[in-house]
């Protein structure tokens, strides 16, 4: 990497058969962004920030099913895995180690081991059809077998025949208690 040229911050995630890599420099000019199998190679300017560098990837990809789009804000890679049948890649760079500029896109993660349940939001749900519960339950008024309240004190200010907390009606207790000294 050439003196004066910068890593942009990215976030990535991945999935069985591909991989997000979201880079995110906002107004980029002049993007130069080549996808090979094996490295990605990135280079553009904001404001006055020159951006150059390459990726080795941890594993191949292949870059005639790749794509990316050029946003304000960011660019998405979208990066077909090669073998599908791999198992996940256990990080992005094929150097390991800490990549500061590099980060995990958890809102695009999905574990190796989850199920195929996007469409229920992950949590399963079988085959239930929520909108048709909701709409058998419709006209519900309060709950049923309690019949009216209305006649039910619930210890508002001298509504009970309770006393209070701090009443002093139970202090016989303390009368044979000696002074403190």
């Amino acid at each position: 990497m050439a003196s004066g040229k910068l890593i942009p911050s990215a976030t990535w995630a991945q999935r069985k058969e591909v991989v997000f890599l979201t880079f995110l420099v906002q107004d980029v000019k002049d993007l130069d962004l080549k996808i090979e199998a094996n490295r990605i190679h990135f280079e553009g300017s904001s404001d006055s920030k020159n951006y150059d560098f390459d990726l080795e990837l941890y594993a191949e990809i292949d870059p005639e099913k790749s794509k990316y789009t050029k946003g304000d804000r960011v660019i998405d890679c979208l990066l077909q895995k090669k073998d599908t049948s791999a198992p996940f890649w256990p990080r992005l760079a094929k150097a390991s180690g800490k990549q500061g500029w590099l980060k995990t896109d958890f809102a695009r993660w999905k574990d190796e081991d989850d199920a195929d349940d996007e469409e229920k939001g992950g949590f399963g749900g079988g085959d239930m059809d929520f909108t048709q519960m909701m709409g058998q339950m419709g006209g519900m008024g309060g709950m049923g077998g309690m019949g009216d309240m209305g006649g039910m004190n619930f210890g508002g200010p001298g509504g009970d025949d309770m006393p209070d907390s701090d009443d002093d009606k139970d202090d016989e207790d303390e009368e044979g208690m000696p002074k403190l000294e």
